[in-house]
């Protein structure tokens, strides 16, 4: 048979630097249903309010169907750019619909900041360890990555200093349940970052997708409402992936006029807009209060998962090892003693059917610590949350002799 043609591209400099996600290429191995996975930072599908959605859609597509499959602005459906305006400002925000941009998911909102913020060696800082899609899209744009220290108790703000903020363009930060860690920026260290930032000129870019999957502790302010009030440049990032359904690829970023309108230049040549029937269902389910009503049984769903993976890890992790205690979203993070490569242990745990994320690949800077490791549990039943730790703890414990 003929070889089929295939004509050769010169890849741009840009694409060269493409690599993928680690915890997709993961993803791909533990595909198979005998596989016990850890791995992916997926909300549970029994959270998911799948008659309420296709209710939604079909109310939609009757009363207002062919407005809802037109072509539609940039900037978003205004209902619902209003709507996500006043649920900031009822948390003691002060934005206008107009500071509002609807995008196809929060990823696409850190592509957007990294087209209209990052030049290629511009300074971008970043928590220790930090998000790893937000690493994976800012890269794209070739910036220096500044690592700002973080401890148990998440980033420290003391460590923003003004030689380690000259010339950068913004922070990177997610206070609530951080994506790998789990933890949560107090209060005070909260007041410290804005009034910092604001000392320092530095904009902050605040995600915040697990904000209202909070099962422990107290209720914390955004850094967005906090900033106004220290006079600080906060941009905050919102997403219904977690709270809804990450289907929908809807999400939300809250900025400054100047801000939102050329990142609507720039989506404009990214992708003209969000789905108009999307946007449209998604007011339609969440107008009336309806997060208010269905967030309390994911909240609990995923408290009970947590406790479920906190108890296996107590009774099978050696006491050497370490682990956070989040107050809400989806993730734990371990330290394991010294000498002990996580990577090296995914592929023996792999061979005994249990996945897990390393550590290594959430870090902006190298040299990344070789012993830590991301453990997601909200899409686990309690019987294989209890087997994986037990197949882990056994391999951890055999390294250790």
């Amino acid at each position: 048979m003929d070889k089929p043609f295939e004509p050769e591209c010169t890849f741009s400099e840009r694409a060269l630097q493409l690599t993928s996600s680690a915890i997709r290429e993961i993803l791909k191995v533990t595909e198979r249903p005998d596989v016990i996975s850890f791995a992916g930072g997926l909300p549970a599908p029994s959270g998911f309010p799948v008659e309420v959605v296709r209710e939604a859609f079909d109310k939609v597509l009757v009363s207002n169907g062919r407005s809802a499959l037109q072509y539609g602005p940039t900037e978003g459906y205004s209902p619902l750019r209003a709507w996500v305006a006043d649920d900031l400002n009822r948390s003691g925000a002060h934005v206008t619909p107009e500071q509002i941009l609807i995008v196809s998911g929060s990823q696409q909102a850190l592509d957007l900041l990294g087209k209209v913020l990052i030049d290629k060696d511009s300074k971008v800082m970043v928590e220790t360890p930090s998000y790893l899609g937000a690493l994976q899209s800012f890269s794209l744009y070739q910036p220096r990555y500044e690592s700002v220290a973080s401890d148990e108790g998440g980033l420290i703000p003391e460590a923003l200093t003004p030689a380690s903020a000259r010339g950068a363009r913004f922070l990177y930060a997610l206070p609530n349940f951080q994506n790998p860690t789990g933890r949560t920026l107090t209060r005070h260290r909260r007041e410290a970052l804005v009034q910092q930032a604001a000392r320092l000129n530095l904009p902050v870019v605040e995600d915040d997708p697990y904000g209202e999957l909070r099962y422990a502790g107290e209720h914390q302010p955004s850094l967005l409402s906090l900033g106004g009030e220290a006079g600080a440049h906060v941009i905050r990032m919102g997403s219904f992936s977690k709270v809804l359904a990450p289907g929908l690829r809807l999400g939300y970023i809250a900025a400054s006029r100047a801000l939102i309108d050329k990142m609507v230049q720039a989506k404009q040549a990214t992708d003209l807009h969000t789905s108009t029937l999307t946007q449209m269902a998604v007011y339609e389910i969440v107008k009336d209060g309806f997060l208010a009503k269905h967030l309390p049984t994911v909240r609990e769903l995923y408290r009970q998962q947590c406790g479920y993976m906190l108890d296996a890890l107590q009774q099978e992790f050696p006491a050497a090892a370490t682990w956070t205690r989040p107050e809400g979203g989806m993730f734990i993070w371990v330290t394991l003693p010294e000498g002990i490569d996580t990577t090296q242990l995914l592929q023996q745990a792999i061979a005994e059917k249990v996945a897990f994320v390393p550590g290594q690949p959430f870090y902006a800077n190298t040299p990344a610590p070789r012993n830590t490791l991301r453990l997601s549990f909200v899409t686990v039943p309690e019987e294989k949350i209890r087997s994986g730790m037990a197949t882990l703890g056994r391999l951890i414990k055999a390294q250790l002799g």
